[in-house]
């Protein structure tokens, strides 16, 4: 195994022939248990390569403009830019991370909906003209911070599951539009192109139809104002499943035929966030409390239920429960036997707050101090810094790594494009690393 180095908390490996994932995990585990047993995340980068060839076999017509507040890792910025992604970033953190991997301001979007007016001048200063926009304040500060700016209006669209108490409508309603435009006509403010607002894992087809169906509105308003409009921004929603992108595909290229065939001169892009990275990245965290809780009393079989406690919890690696809600139960990284038996087990994070509990019940075999998790789909909204943590301790680090059997021509890129900014250092397995654990599903 060679390893490539691109900064001190992030590495990524090139695996020689006939490793795989779980020699990478296994190898870190071992490092860890000889030392402090600090969280981490393993990153197979060969899995964003491939959800990218998905991308551009099912949605060929619709270039990816990646959502950096998703999984800003590094390694991850570094192989979307091979890959020729674009980039939407919502702060001024993110606008300076994707620069700093050589991204054109060109193919750079700034869409925080809640614009400082410093980091509108920095856009301004970088040549970052395409931003976000929808509401009259924002589109002021705009304009006076930023006359080169080109908006891309942002429309808001049905939620594909209105009873979704985490659901929330961003976006300019299609009534408040026409005043919109022409506010920013009085302005001097170019519009560019129309942006729909879809978050989360969107199954609805039915919602990017009626998005697009909207658009084709707001195209028009802008062309009776005086605007030339030439960019679609159909949102995000993906969830990262072949059968979803089929699914939207279908329904958004009939629409985007009828409404905006070629001859149209229109560019459609969409927001891909957790398709490329959910199920690249795996979070392996390590258990350091372990108490037996009492069942129900009604329960016949009184076997124990146990709670475990892990070094990451809602304050860090799963805020995304905060949001989403749903944390899918870990494997056991251990030698076990397949018909041990399993108990019922809640697993908390390491502060102590009512709040941080990251799953409620799972069945897990009985687990002792220093036992190792591993939770799967672990790439989107995990990486970035600890909401509060109840130690010092930074973010767990990434491994990544990339195995040499990946074939980059499918990708449309070489070797030496893609690690272009990284530099080869010696990597090694441990010689006298213990055999493979046996995961246990839960």
């Amino acid at each position: 195994m060679k390893g490539i180095a691109d900064e001190p908390q992030y590495s990524v490996d090139l695996l020689e022939g006939g490793m795989a994932l779980c020699d990478v995990i296994d190898n870190h585990i071992y490092e860890q248990t000889l030392s402090e047993k600090n969280a981490f995340f393993v990153a197979d980068l060969g899995v964003i390569m491939r959800q990218h060839v998905r991308w551009r076999t099912h949605m060929s017509q619709i270039r990816p403009y990646y959502a950096v507040r998703c999984n800003s890792s590094p390694a991850v910025i570094e192989v979307l830019a091979a890959l020729g992604t674009g980039f939407i970033c919502t702060n001024k953190s993110e606008l300076e991370l994707v620069q700093s991997h050589g991204i054109p301001s060109e193919d750079i979007i700034y869409s925080g909906v809640c614009k400082q007016v410093s980091q509108i001048k920095y856009a301004a200063k970088n040549g970052i003209d395409l931003l976000v926009c929808d509401n009259e304040a924002e589109l002021r500060k705009i304009s006076r911070c930023h006359p080169n700016a080109k908006l891309l209006l942002q429309v808001s669209t049905e939620a594909s599951n209105p009873d979704d108490d985490m659901s929330m409508t961003f976006g300019c309603s299609l009534k408040d539009c026409r005043h919109l435009l022409e506010s920013a006509k009085e302005l001097g403010v170019q519009v560019a192109g129309v942006r729909s607002h879809i978050s989360n894992s969107c199954d609805d087809d039915q919602v990017y139809v009626h998005a697009i169906s909207d658009a084709r509105c707001v195209f028009d308003m802008g062309e009776e104002i005086g605007f030339s409009m030439k960019i679609l921004d159909i949102g995000g929603g993906f969830s990262g499943s072949e059968a979803q992108l089929e699914l939207i595909n279908s329904a958004v290229m009939s629409m985007v035929d009828l409404y905006f065939p070629p001859s149209s001169g229109v560019s459609i892009i969409a927001e891909p966030g957790n398709f490329f990275v959910s199920s690249a990245f795996t979070l392996a965290v390590n258990v350091i409390s372990k108490e037996v809780v009492a069942r129900d009393p009604q329960d016949q079989d009184h076997e124990p239920a146990f709670q475990y406690t892990m070094n990451e919890g809602v304050y860090g690696s799963f805020a995304s429960k905060l949001s989403e809600g749903l944390i899918s139960a870990p494997s056991v990284h251990k030698n076990t036997s397949l018909d041990v038996p399993v108990f019922s087990s809640s697993l908390w994070g390491p502060s102590g707050d009512d709040l941080d509990q990251v799953l409620e019940h799972c069945l897990l075999p009985e687990l002792n101090i220093g036992d190792w998790l591993m939770f799967t789909h672990a790439g989107s909204y995990s990486l970035g810094q600890p909401l509060c943590s109840p130690t010092d301790s930074p973010p767990p680090p990434v491994k990544s790594f990339l195995c040499k059997n990946v074939e980059m021509q499918d990708t449309g890129v070489t070797n030496e494009a893609m690690l272009k900014n990284f530099s080869l250092v010696p990597y090694f397995l441990n010689s006298c690393q213990t055999e493979a654990a046996l995961s246990v599903p839960a």
